[in-house]
């Protein structure tokens, strides 16, 4: 009887392997990926078959149903919010921007005031003085949320607009803030804030999908204003965590048009995670004097494509003279890292700012296994000094930069919930790149030979951490 029974679970975990290796090699979005998947189902599938389930599914499929379900509602929103948009919308003849607007599924509006947020203290003294002025709403979205100092302004900031009787709501990444203790929550609910976890393996039928994340940080005040950029809410994101020391970050305040796409990232985002469609103002105002032109480019694994790789892999062969680029986490899929090098050889000034710290040794580890390649083309790589850099901001040229929440990584690529500001806009770009030359003269610069002359052990260790990229 014994044998029988480890005979029927041999055969059920083979032909559970083969089955997914089909189901693989159907949807992996990637060769190399559809291969691996399918070796390790067939030849190890006692592993690889609850991993695959875990780690293998290419889309949101429980998102992509819900944004199917209430699409003649949110198509009848929309046509009356973009309808107001139409007095800002620029029809650029730029086929780069255009390119932008048909990956972001959202237009380029002029009419905008964009302020850009060097590290912490400037960005939350803003954001607090946002959700004080709030008269109507606060859309409040982050990736991790930790109950300490910072915590808990945002906490008493959020009380305090209830008590005024503006309507609040907060929705946070189930994973990322998994260390907010019930207590914090239950303060914000009882006091009549509304308080929802962005979970991706809502349900029995989405059970397994676990390994995707929401990644956005966006706050809203009454469709006027809105915040985007790398901060989540920490006291590390001020620089007084004693391991990360110093904390280089950057963030983004926009007024105008450009908010109500914010404010649709997050909609759609709550709609997951209540079932809900908040009533909300999609009434654009503009009230800049020397206003930008700004197209917002939501991504995550319910698009049709992979939207925030084609954007950056657009942003690098739309540049002629710069691209400079900042990450935390730096290990690009193999069609971004082709296109850095591309650029370096036609004579692109190809910029990589990444940290002398590293948050997550795999991720960091992973990254030289193919620096060398792209020094030796002629990519320059920096690598920050003074303590740890987060944020995620693009320079093209003299014409345009983005702030957002994307790392240059599978993770942010495929997996994670994500949001762009993109800005074709001179004066904006010019602001960039003062602030990241300023970056750039507290990095220093990486050399073939510092990577090359690693020991075996050490590449190998990069190279092994490398092969883990897909699910980091």
């Amino acid at each position: 009887m014994t044998s029988w029974l480890i005979g029927l679970v041999i055969f059920t975990f083979h032909m559970a392997g083969i089955v997914s290796a089909v189901l693989a090699l159907l949807s992996s979005r990637t060769s190399q990926g559809a291969i691996a998947w399918i070796l390790s189902l067939i030849t190890l599938p006692y592993l690889a078959v609850p991993a695959y389930w875990i780690f293998g599914q290419p889309r949101f499929y429980g998102y992509v149903t819900a944004r199917g379900q209430r699409d003649s509602v949110l198509r009848r929103v929309l046509a009356r919010y973009r309808s107001h948009v139409d007095p800002y919308l620029t029809d650029t003849p730029d086929p780069d921007v255009r390119a932008v607007e048909q990956l972001a599924q959202m237009p380029l509006t002029s009419g905008n005031r964009a302020e850009l947020l060097v590290d912490g203290q400037a960005t939350f003294d803003s954001l607090f003085a946002g959700i004080d002025r709030a008269e109507e709403y606060v859309l409040v979205q982050f990736f991790i949320v930790r109950n300490d100092a910072l915590g808990l302004r945002l906490k008493e900031c959020l009380q305090r607009a209830v008590e005024r009787g503006v309507r609040a709501y907060f929705l946070y990444d189930k994973i990322g803030s998994h260390k907010l203790n019930e207590g914090y929550l239950r303060d914000l609910a009882e006091s009549g804030v509304e308080v929802y976890a962005f979970r991706s393996s809502r349900g029995l039928r989405h059970r397994f999908q676990i390994n995707f994340r929401n990644h956005r940080k966006v706050v809203v005040v009454d469709g006027k204003e809105g915040w985007v950029g790398g901060f989540n809410v920490g006291i590390e994101y001020l620089g007084q965590h004693p391991r990360h020391g110093p904390w280089r970050d950057t963030h983004l305040k926009l007024t105008g048009p450009s908010v109500l796409g914010l404010q649709e990232a997050f909609w759609e985002d709550w709609h997951w995670a209540t079932g809900e469609l908040i009533n909300l103002s999609w009434i654009p105002t503009t009230i800049c004097e020397e206003c930008h032109d700004v197209v917002i480019v939501p991504s995550g694994p319910a698009d049709t494509q992979d939207t925030a790789s084609l954007l950056v892999q657009h942003a690098i062969h739309s540049a002629r003279e710069r691209f400079w680029v900042t990450s935390p986490y730096f290990v690009p899929d193999q069609s971004v890292q082709d296109a850095l090098r591309l650029a370096a050889m036609r004579g692109v000034d190809v910029r990589i700012m990444i940290p002398e710290r590293p948050d997550h040794l795999l991720v960091f580890l992973s990254a030289f296994s193919f620096l060398p390649d792209m020094l030796r083309a002629g990519v320059r790589v920096y690598r920050y000094q003074p303590g740890f850099l987060h944020q995620k901001v693009m320079l093209i040229d003299q014409a345009a930069a983005s702030v957002g929440t994307v790392n240059l990584d599978n993770r942010s690529f495929r997996l994670n919930f994500e949001i762009t500001a993109f800005l074709p806009d001179r004066q904006f770009a010019a602001q960039v790149e003062q602030m990241l030359e300023e970056d750039f003269s507290h990095c220093r610069e990486i050399s073939v030979e510092e990577v090359t002359s690693r020991p075996l052990w050490r590449k190998l260790m990069s190279r092994a951490a490398y092969l883990m990229a897909p699910i980091q």
